[in-house]
């Protein structure tokens, strides 16, 4: 058996064909970067072109051969980012393009249910047995980003070879600023948080046992963590070259700095410590707790080839005006509109401008124009879901990202707008059911084990949450093309897909394919 996987066509669609007598019958849509299993003793040629047989769930109770256009598949594939419908909360998955050994999946937020678990168990069927992903990086301690990893953690048949964190790491107790150890105010007349949590022997001793961390949500996420043996790492991101590998004045994730020649980076824009005179690092109070700790989410910039993809965490006013500051090197904060404005905004994109924006804080309305100018997307992403009361995202913030992203008409995408109903799948699923489970009751002993794979196959089916299915949006380049896909709500294999195609024209700007 060989590994292809889905090519990217200068026009059209991709689709698997199923052979029926002399003629090739369209039967599924399948989109870039796919994994197929070709198995090339079953290759045909038809009208002149060649095709290649794909087995489809191979080791799947009933796997069916397909046939795909050879001149659709390619032998490498793209990075993908699944920023899946988590329910309240963010959760994206990031698959690089390297293969086997080299490949690395990071999960970026869980959200807050077990939607991350479930699409995890999905995705990666080995995930059963044993599965060791890259890293886990928990942007800040919200419990609709990080209370999706208890489950997570708590399975000690997967792993992690690092778990990151943004140094604010909450303690077992009640109230708001003593959960991160208070904060102080330093020479300078700005209050500080200075207890950050910095190595894994102090979270050791601030969730070691189950008696320290009592009901407590954060703590009991970590407990779970640190007592898995899977997990290896435990590491505070930030700017600071304590926590990340600089480079030309810039700060990268450890193992996806340009010197780790990747053909990719992952750059660290936030948060952003200082140092008292000690040369002890702080983090600085940006107004309220909430705001503080979100306004500290650890922010990321993935570069590959022509493309940057920025995430944005749960920033919110307080939080932008300070990085603006300091990525332009400004002093006070300049009135909108005015020649100092524009040049701390035209300062900053050298910084964060991007072609992908997830959105800050599920499309919540406390943003600045300024930073969404400094961003420049074609493209935004909101992480929002249903069970939340601060209706997100916000039709006003809607309205402003229309008016201030790149082009006439950038791409805003929900994973809750996104999210389409499952009522006619399950319907199918809940019939077929039945009739299997009916006919467990006179089957032969030989075929039972396969039958009930078929059964239990089905449970499962039905057991998957309505947005880990339809919600999610992936983003798939290779450095010189982006998608960015969701499914549609036809109840068609053949239409399975939708997607928005972007490329750079020989001036380097961003083209939407139409």
């Amino acid at each position: 058996m060989e590994h292809r996987f889905v090519g990217l066509p200068k026009k059209g669609q991709t689709y698997l064909y199923l052979k029926e007598g002399g003629k090739l019958k369209k039967a599924k849509q399948v989109l870039w970067g796919d994994w197929l299993y070709i198995d090339p003793s079953l290759n045909i040629t038809h009208k002149g072109k060649n095709y290649l047989a794909v087995i489809w769930s191979p080791k799947g109770p009933d796997p069916k051969t397909y046939y795909i256009l050879e001149e659709h598949t390619d032998e490498k594939r793209p990075m993908e980012l699944i920023f899946l419908d988590v329910g309240q909360g963010d959760g994206c998955v990031l698959i690089t393009p390297e293969r086997d050994q080299n490949e690395r999946i990071m999960i970026i937020d869980a959200g807050k249910g077990d939607n991350m678990n479930t699409f995890l168990e999905s995705r990666f069927k080995t995930y059963r047995n044993k599965f060791q992903f890259d890293a886990a990086i928990l942007t800040h301690p919200d419990n609709d980003h990080y209370l999706g990893f208890e489950s997570i953690f708590a399975n000690k048949k997967i792993g992690f070879n690092n778990v990151y964190h943004n140094g604010l790491n909450e303690r077992p107790v009640k109230g708001t600023w003593d959960k991160v150890g208070g904060h102080h105010k330093n020479h300078n007349g700005n209050s500080y948080v200075h207890e950050l949590v910095e190595t894994k022997k102090k979270l050791e001793e601030l969730y070691g046992t189950k008696e320290k961390i009592g009901s407590f949500q954060y703590p009991g996420v970590m407990y779970n963590a640190l007592t898995n043996d899977n997990i290896k790492g435990y590491k505070m991101l930030s700017v600071h070259k304590k926590h990340s590998t600089h480079k030309n004045g810039r700060a990268y994730m450890k193992g996806f700095a340009p010197i780790n020649g990747r053909g990719y980076t992952i750059e660290v824009l936030g948060p952003v410590p200082e140092e008292n005179e000690n040369g002890e690092l702080m983090l600085r109070k940006l107004s309220s707790y909430g705001e503080t700790k979100n306004g500290h989410s650890i922010l990321l910039r993935l570069h590959y080839g022509n493309f940057k993809i920025f995430f944005g965490g749960d920033l919110n006013i307080p939080a932008e005006k300070f990085l603006l500051q300091h990525y332009a090197n400004k002093d006070k904060w300049p009135k909108y509109g005015s020649a100092r404005s524009e040049a701390m905004i035209e300062e900053a994109r050298e910084w964060f401008r991007s072609d992908v924006m997830k959105v800050c804080h599920h499309g919540s309305e406390k943003v600045t124009d300024e930073f969404i100018r400094a961003v420049d997307p074609a493209c935004f992403i909101i992480s929002s879901g249903d069970e939340e009361g601060h209706v997100h995202p916000r039709p006003d913030l809607l309205g402003r990202l229309g008016k201030l992203g790149r082009s006439n008409s950038p791409v805003i995408l929900s994973t809750e707008l996104q999210r389409s109903t499952r009522e006619r799948e399950d319907q199918k699923v809940i019939d077929r059911l039945k009739k299997n489970v009916n006919k467990l009751r006179s089957i032969k002993e030989e075929k039972l084990e396969d039958h009930t794979k078929s059964v239990d196959a089905d449970i499962a089916r039905l057991g998957r949450t309505n947005v880990s299915v339809f919600g999610s949006i992936y983003i798939k380049t290779d450095g010189e093309r982006l998608i960015a896909a969701f499914k549609n709500e036809a109840d068609s294999e053949t239409k399975k897909w939708f997607y928005f195609e972007y490329h750079l024209n020989d001036e380097g700007e961003l083209i939407l394919k139409s």
